[in-house]
């Protein structure tokens, strides 16, 4: 009998242990987390824009830096995202308007499949290169929280806005009308 109960007493004992380790861990990874969250820099207007490669959906790269000298809207959205998938038909309008006059649209894809976002496209008719961030790298480096964000480059490869949320075709003719090369 008393063998059971020092049995019982061992078996808490090493469970507690166990339970009180795991707490443990996890304090530590939190402030581990915590205290190297603050490592990304968060971009601020007249920032230079982080350069990229990305391939489109032809397998075509497109360099950020390819594009100095013009302006540049880039856009990051998922297939998912509601106001994303309002705001690409006004996009691809206002692109049709402004990329003869030095503005290119690039549509940065956040990790979804080849397959999603061909068909996405071919729904509306998009006609602007999309790009995937397959390793989400480059929504990273430019601290991207919320789909839609919009970040508009000027045409010396500087950050001018940052838009989060869903535009207006109005909003984005304005904002295609700000970092147009003069």
């Amino acid at each position: 009998m008393n063998e059971k109960k020092n049995k019982k007493k061992q078996n808490r004992l090493i469970m507690r242990s166990a339970i009180l380790l795991v707490l443990i861990a996890a304090i530590g990874y939190t402030i581990y987390n915590s205290a190297t969250a603050d490592d990304v820099t968060v971009l601020e207007v007249g920032d230079k824009a982080p350069d990229f490669a990305l391939a489109d959906l032809e397998g075509n790269d497109h360099k950020l830096s390819d594009y100095k000298g013009q302006g540049v809207f880039l856009n990051f959205w998922g297939t998912w995202c509601k106001p994303c998938a309002k705001e690409m038909p006004a996009m691809d309008r206002q692109f049709d308007v402004y990329k003869d006059q030095g503005v290119q649209v690039l549509a940065v894809n956040i990790a979804q499949s080849d397959f999603e976002v061909q068909s996405f496209s071919d729904q509306y008719g998009l006609s602007f290169p999309i790009v995937i961030d397959k390793t989400k790298s480059v929504m990273t480096a430019y601290n991207i929280r919320p789909l839609p964000t919009t970040v508009l480059i000027n045409p010396e490869g500087e950050i001018e806005r940052i838009v989060t949320g869903e535009m207006t075709e109005e909003d984005i003719k304005g904002f295609m009308e700000e970092i147009k090369p003069e």
